[in-house]
């Protein structure tokens, strides 16, 4: 059994953090489940460095985490690693991150994290056979001005849901050139906005609508 500062200095070697512990809904023999995340903004430099991303062939950020993780879970006692991609079954991950204590419901209806706010991504959850705890943290978005309500300039956040076909087309259109460096709803976040640097947001929006990159 591992405490949980010996398992986030063994993620450290890959600049990832435990952004939740899940206690509910967990894999087979798993006794608490760690949300693992990119910790910022060392994660992204370190990433642009690896083979994955300067192959040229597809999925860089996929092949890096598993291959991260690959070297990781043999330093942590007890682990198994699970993936959002590679479904289907597609693993719970939204469940997960909503149960974790540390991610919350926006006013925009995507997830906020306490420290990384609505820029927050998972790439791997780990399964241990013992519990760990982390305390939850308050919801970020109470007191907050909550520009991102205000930030999308097709407002394709109304009402909390998204209409990812309204985002998509305004991305298409030259107008849309500056959301293609980054989400502006998730970029007004003022929780963890100097975290990512706009190269990094950029490459995840090309991920997401590939045609106008």
């Amino acid at each position: 059994m591992m405490s949980l500062a010996e398992i986030e200095e063994v993620l450290r070697q890959e600049h990832l953090f435990v952004s939740g512990i899940v206690h509910e809904n967990l894999p087979d023999g798993a006794k608490c489940l760690l949300m693992v995340s990119p910790d910022e903004p060392g994660f992204w430099g370190m990433f642009t460095q690896s083979p994955e991303y300067q192959d040229g062939a597809a999925d860089p950020m996929n092949r890096w985490t598993e291959a991260a993780l690959a070297r990781l879970v043999p330093q942590i006692a007890g682990a198994c690693a699970f993936f959002p991609f590679g479904g289907p079954p597609w693993q719970p991950f939204i469940d997960w991150a909503t149960r974790s204590g540390q991610a919350h419901p926006s006013p925009v209806g995507l997830m906020v994290h306490a420290r990384a706010g609505l820029f927050i991504s998972y790439r791997a959850a780990i399964a241990l056979p013992y519990p760990l705890d982390l305390a939850g943290s308050a919801r970020p978005c109470d007191g907050c001005s909550q520009p991102c309500l205000t930030a999308c300039p097709v407002d394709a956040f109304a009402g909390g849901s998204y209409d990812v076909p309204k985002c998509k087309a305004h991305l298409e259109t030259d107008a849309g050139r500056v959301c293609r460096n980054g989400c502006l709803v998730r970029r007004a976040c003022p929780v963890g906005h100097s975290l990512r640097l706009p190269e990094q947001s950029a490459f995840h929006m090309e991920a997401f609508h590939p045609d106008v990159a």
